[in-house]
């Protein structure tokens, strides 16, 4: 294939490493075929990071991506690119629309839930102890899962029995095998849902982040503060990166300690921290492999002499820049937490003003998780061959279909 002609990345995400490496053959940054719409993808660590910081690209495609209203009908991905949030905002609109969500984040409040996040580790290790030695258990199902899913639905006021229904819809925003017609009717239907924990919690508000942004939204009689679609789409915003990236994060880690016994010594002998887990996992396995779209607001040179033209789509490749060569050396692909120079740094929680203010709580929770269930489970294996887990079918998000793991093996296969 001739480097002029688009790469086409791989929907199903069957071999993420070798589309990692093809992207870095290919230079800082390459055109590639993203389910029908040719963009950009840096892969790149230092380009993506000035391009991340700049003012020349956006993140609001209304504004910046001439093509929007003729692709977005048709286009698999149109969610990524057509809510109204402050993940699509773009200058002023980010400042307004994130400023209104970040006291929920503030370091106090993350602080405060770390009980609940110890409870409901428990809880859930309790069930997975009930595991007939021998056995695997689903770790991703019963573990990874759950535990980010009652966190974020304890801050957003989600009642129990919709939490189910919440998740099937957003797995379907992240995955990209479904046709324009299924991604259609899984937005349709997430905005449904939506619509009935807005109108819910009008009529009976609580002590949680959904009713403090309607509050928003309604206090000014406007709605100049938050339009109802903003309010919406940023209820969605937050309940789907509150719990998808944790689940893949709690699976990759657990994963990586599994298959690098020498890694998890490193914890259990105290050379090493559970955040120390957390950041190379980030680093090795981000939750994230490619993250839709921005978009040139100027002509943008790039360090071989192509341009990103006005108006072309920009996709931060944040996995294949994790373990890019030139950023990490000839160990890029290793797992290490004792790295050095500059150690474990990544991209996973993305750069500059869109940095994820949920990477707090993700992190809270996934050195919590860990250090109980390697606590709980100090013989814990894969339960099959790690070359037979397999990918979910995303290029967006970096987890497994299932993870089998043996809890307590039978004593004579210890």
């Amino acid at each position: 294939m001739s480097v002029s002609e688009p790469l086409t990345l791989d929907p199903t995400g069957s071999d993420p490493h070798g589309e990692h490496k093809a992207l870095h053959e290919r230079g800082p940054a390459t055109r590639v075929d993203l389910l029908g719409v040719t963009a950009w993808s840096v892969s790149d660590p230092a380009l993506l990071k000035k391009l991340l910081t700049g003012p020349d690209v956006s993140k609001d495609a209304r504004q910046h991506w001439p093509q929007f209203a003729e692709t977005v009908p048709t286009w698999p991905l149109a969610l990524w690119v057509a809510v109204e949030n402050m993940f699509t905002s773009y200058g002023s609109d980010h400042r307004r629309l994130r400023r209104m969500v970040a006291p929920s984040f503030s370091a106090r409040r993350i602080a405060a839930l770390g009980e609940r996040v110890e409870s409901i580790v428990d809880d859930l290790l309790d069930v997975l102890e009930r595991t007939p030695e021998g056995e695997a258990a689903d770790v991703r199902e019963l573990f990874a899962y759950p535990l980010p899913i009652q966190v974020i639905c304890h801050l957003m006021g989600v009642p129990e029995e919709r939490r189910e229904g919440f998740r099937e819809l957003v797995d379907n925003v992240f995955a990209t095998t479904l046709s324009p017609d299924e991604a259609a009717a899984n937005t349709a239907a997430l905005y449904a849902v939506l619509d009935d924990l807005i109108a819910e919690k009008r009529e009976r508000p609580g002590e949680d982040m959904t009713s403090l942004l309607i509050d928003t939204r309604d206090e000014e009689g406007d709605g100049s503060a938050l339009s109802e679609a903003e309010l919406r789409d940023t209820l969605l915003l937050m309940i789907s990166a509150g719990y998808e990236t944790t689940v893949n994060l709690l699976d990759q880690a657990i994963t990586v300690l599994l298959t690098h016994p020498e890694q998890l010594a490193l914890v259990r002998e105290g050379r090493a921290g559970w955040s120390d887990v957390v950041e190379e996992t980030l680093r090795f396995e981000p939750a994230v492999k490619h993250l839709p779209l921005r978009f040139a607001v100027n002509d943008i040179p790039l360090p071989d002499g192509q341009v990103i033209a006005k108006g072309e789509p920009i996709l931060a490749s944040y996995a294949a820049a994790n373990r890019h060569p030139d950023w990490h050396g000839e160990t890029a692909d290793v797992f290490d937490m004792t790295r050095t120079a500059p150690g474990p740094e990544h991209l996973a929680f993305g750069h500059g003003v869109h940095f994820c203010l949920g990477a707090p709580l993700a992190r809270l929770e996934a050195t919590t998780a860990l250090e109980k269930f390697f606590a709980r489970f100090p013989d814990a294996r894969l339960g099959v061959p790690a070359e037979e887990l397999r990918p979910v079918p995303s290029l967006i998000s970096n987890g497994h279909e299932t993870l089998p793991v043996v809890l307590r093996p039978e004593p004579g296969a210890r």
